[in-house]
C-alpha cells in the first residue's frame, strides 16, 4: 500500500445519535463504508447541525478506529458551505465532491488507487463501474437508495408510536424490487445453467467461506425457501474469487431453448447477483429499521425478501467486522416465507402518479394537431430580438487553454462551440457586476465557466458537474491558466444550495434545464440557459409538464410530450420543412418554461443564438428577477 498523508478532507453531518448509529444516516453509511474498506486516506470532520460545537459529544465506539474531528458549519471551506453533506474537498480547497453517492464512489476509487490489492473494494462499483452513478433525478434506483430509504427510515424512527404502525412505502418498494427478476450482463448463460440444474434436479452448494469469514463466526446458510442455490453459488463465488461449480456442458435441449423460455434469476443482493455499493448504502438503513421494528414488536412477515437479504449480507466477508467497528449489533432474523404478490402490488418502483403518464407517452402521430390547438388559443412560438447579435469574443487573443478546442474536439465543432459561447458570454457579461457569483450548471469540461472566469476576473465562478472526468479536465485547464476565481463541485444539482447571482448552462439536457431554472428562481438569480435534448423531457418526482398555467389549461401531458419529441427534430441532415417544425416545437416548449418562470416574478426572453447554424439546439433563455 502506498504511504501518503491524507490530502482530502471528508465532511459529514451530525444531528444526533440513536442506538448504534450517527444521524443523519448518510453519515453512518459513510463511516460504515470507510470501515469496510479499512480506509484511512481522509481527514474526517463531523459538522453538527447546531453552532455549539463544544457541547457536542460523539460516542467513540460508533466511530470504530477512525480519527474524527468536530467543526462548526461556519468553519467549513467556502465551497463546502454551498453544498449538502457529505462532501469531500481536495487539498487546494477548490475541488469539492458532494452528495452521498458521489462521495462513496470517490472513497472506493481512492481506496483502490492507494492499495490495488483491495479488488473487492473496486467490485463494489459493479459491472462497468456504474453502481449509483446515475443521478437521483433520473434514476429511480439511485433515488430509492440514496434519498428515499434513508429519509423514510429517519422519519420512521422519529415518528410517534401511533404514526409508525405502517411499514414505510419506500421499504415496501425495496421488497418489491428484490422480488423482480434479475438482469445481468451474462444472464443468458447463467439462466441456461439454472435450467440445466433444474432439469437435473441438482442443487449447487455455496462455496466455502473464506478464513476471514470463519473468524467472524459466519456460517453459510442456504435458504430453504424457493431461492435456487445457483444464484447463491454465482454470487458467493465472485466474493471468494472462485469459479462456479456449474461447469457442466450444456445439454442440446438446453442450448436449443429460447431465451424467453429460460427461468428468471432471483435476487441475492440489492442489485442482483453481486454485492455492490447499493448493499453498503442500504444495510445501515435497513438495520435501524429492523431494530426499531423489533423493539416495537412489529410483524415483519410481509418483508421476507428484505429479511433474507439482511441475513445474506451478513455472510459477506468483511461485513461483520465493519459492523463491529461501528458498534452495529446485527440481528439474527428468523427465516420468513415470501409474501403473496398481491400484498405488494400497490407498491411498484414507479410512483403511481407517473405510471399512467409514462404509458401515455407512447404515442403515434405528429405535432401539427397540438400546434393547431395552441394557435387556436393564440399561442405561437415567440422569439425576442438578439440583444447583441454581432458581439464576439476575440478568440485569437486568448490563451489556448480558454478555447473549447482544448477540449479535444474537431475544428468545425470547436468553431460552433465558440459561436455558442459568444452568445452566452455576451448575455452574462451584460448582467454581471463585480463581486457576483456565477454558477455554470452542467458544466461538462468547463467551456462556459472557464471563459467567464478568465474574462470576468472580478467575479467568482463555480462549475457544477456530475461527471468526474469532465470536471477534472476543466480543473486541469483552469490550473494551466492560473485562475484563482474559480471552484469546482462534482455533485448532482440537488446537492448544491449556495447563494449566487447568475446561473448559466449550455445545453442542459432534458429536465436539467428546468432544474437549473428552479435553482436560479430559489436564489433569485438571473439565468442564461441554452436547453438541449427535448426528447428526454418527462414527468419526474419534482417536475410536471406542461410547466406553465397557460399551457396546462390547453394541453395534456401527452400532447406536451409530442411537442418535446418533435423539438428534437432539428438536425441539419433533416429536410428543411421538418427542421422548421422542430424549431417551432422548441419555441413552444421553451415558451412554456418562460411563462412558468414569469409566474415566479421573472422577466424571461427566448432568443435564437447567432448564427442559428451554431447548433441545432440554438434557443437561449435570458431571465432576470423583477
Amino acid at each position: 500500500m502506498k504511504d501518503s498523508v491524507p490530502e482530502e478532507h471528508l465532511y459529514l453531518g451530525l444531528s444526533h445519535e440513536y442506538k448504534d448509529s450517527i444521524f443523519p444516516l448518510h453519515t453512518s453509511i459513510s463511516l460504515f463504508l470507510l470501515s469496510y474498506c479499512d480506509c484511512k486516506l481522509f481527514k474526517i470532520f463531523l459538522v453538527p447541525t447546531g453552532e455549539d460545537v463544544d457541547n457536542q459529544f460523539v460516542t467513540k465506539n460508533l466511530l470504530g478506529d477512525l480519527e474524527v474531528h468536530l467543526i462548526s458549519r461556519c468553519q467549513l471551506p467556502m465551497v463546502v458551505q454551498s453544498c449538502c453533506l457529505p462532501a469531500v474537498v481536495a487539498k487546494d480547497g477548490k475541488f469539492c465532491r458532494a452528495g452521498l453517492a458521489v462521495v462513496l464512489r470517490h472513497i472506493i476509487q481512492k481506496t483502490y488507487e492507494a492499495d490495488p490489492s483491495k479488488k473487492y473494494v473496486l467490485e463494489l462499483l459493479g459491472f462497468k463501474k456504474t453502481c449509483l452513478k446515475a443521478c437521483a433525478e433520473v434514476s429511480q434506483w439511485t433515488r430509492l437508495c440514496e434519498i428515499s430509504i434513508p429519509l423514510a427510515v429517519e422519519g420512521f424512527l422519529t415518528a410517534s408510536p401511533e404514526h409508525c404502525q405502517a411499514v414505510p412505502a419506500d421499504i415496501l418498494q425495496l421488497e418489491r424490487k428484490l422480488g423482480e427478476p434479475v438482469r445481468v450482463h451474462n444472464d443468458d448463460k447463467i439462466r441456461r445453467q439454472k435450467l440445466q440444474q433444474q432439469k437435473a434436479g441438482a442443487k449447487a452448494a455455496v462455496p466455502g467461506l473464506s478464513k476471514e469469514a470463519t473468524e467472524e463466526g459466519k456460517t453459510a446458510e442456504v435458504d430453504d425457501h424457493p431461492l435456487p442455490s445457483l444464484e447463491l453459488s454465482v454470487a458467493f463465488s465472485k466474493l471468494h474469487v472462485q469459479e462456479t461449480s456449474n461447469a457442466l456442458r450444456e445439454a442440446p435441449v438446453i442450448r436449443r431453448t429460447k431465451t424467453s423460455d429460460l427461468p428468471p434469476l432471483d435476487h441475492i443482493f440489492a442489485e442482483g447477483l453481486y454485492f455492490t455499493l447499493a448493499d453498503i448504502v442500504l444495510l445501515p438503513c435497513i438495520h435501524q429499521f429492523l431494530v426499531h421494528s423489533k423493539k416495537q414488536g412489529k410483524n415483519l412477515g410481509n418483508l421476507p425478501l428484505i429479511s433474507s437479504w439482511y441475513r445474506r449480507v451478513q455472510e459477506v466477508p468483511g461485513i461483520k467486522k465493519a459492523a463491529d467497528k461501528c458498534s452495529m449489533q446485527l440481528l439474527q432474523l428468523p427465516e420468513l416465507m415470501p409474501a403473496p404478490e398481491e400484498q405488494l402490488q400497490d407498491f411498484s418502483s414507479v410512483p403511481d402518479e407517473l405510471e399512467e403518464e409514462h404509458e401515455d407517452s407512447h404515442f403515434i402521430g405528429g405535432p401539427r394537431p397540438t400546434m393547431t390547438k395552441l394557435m387556436e388559443s393564440g399561442i405561437e412560438a415567440k422569439f425576442s430580438p438578439h440583444p447583441c447579435p454581432n458581439w464576439t469574443i476575440d478568440w485569437s487573443n486568448l490563451p489556448s487553454a480558454v478555447s473549447p478546442g482544448e477540449g479535444k474536439m474537431s475544428s468545425d465543432r470547436a468553431l460552433r462551440k465558440q459561436q455558442q459561447l459568444n452568445n452566452l458570454v455576451a448575455a452574462v457579461t451584460k448582467l454581471a457586476k463585480p463581486g457576483d457569483v456565477i454558477v455554470d450548471f452542467c458544466s461538462g469540461g468547463g467551456h462556459v465557466g472557464i471563459v467567464l472566469a478568465y474574462m470576468l476576473p472580478s467575479c467568482q465562478v463555480v462549475l457544477i458537474e456530475n461527471k468526474e472526468l469532465s470536471l477534472i479536465r476543466a480543473k486541469d485547464r483552469s490550473d494551466e491558466l492560473g485562475l484563482n476565481n474559480i471552484s469546482f463541485i462534482q455533485a448532482n444539482l440537488d446537492y448544491f444550495n449556495g447563494t449566487f447571482n447568475i446561473g448559466v448552462a449550455l445545453h442542459a439536457c432534458g429536465v436539467a434545464t428546468d432544474m437549473v431554472i428552479e435553482h436560479c428562481i430559489k436564489a433569485r438569480a438571473a439565468f442564461v440557459i441554452s436547453p438541449c435534448c427535448y426528447g428526454f423531457i418527462q414527468n419526474t418526482v419534482k417536475f410536471k409538464y406542461p410547466r406553465s398555467n397557460q399551457f396546462k389549461e390547453i394541453l395534456s401531458y401527452k400532447e406536451h410530450m409530442i411537442l418535446c419529441r418533435f423539438a428534437d427534430q432539428t438536425a441539419v441532415q433533416l429536410p428543411p420543412e421538418r427542421r422548421l417544425v422542430g424549431k417551432q416545437c422548441m419555441g413552444l416548449v421553451d415558451l412554456d418554461r418562460a411563462w412558468a418562470a414569469e409566474g415566479s416574478n421573472y422577466s424571461v426572453q427566448v432568443i435564437s443564438m447567432e448564427p442559428e447554424s451554431c447548433s441545432p439546439k440554438n434557443n437561449m433563455f435570458v431571465g432576470t428577477p423583477t
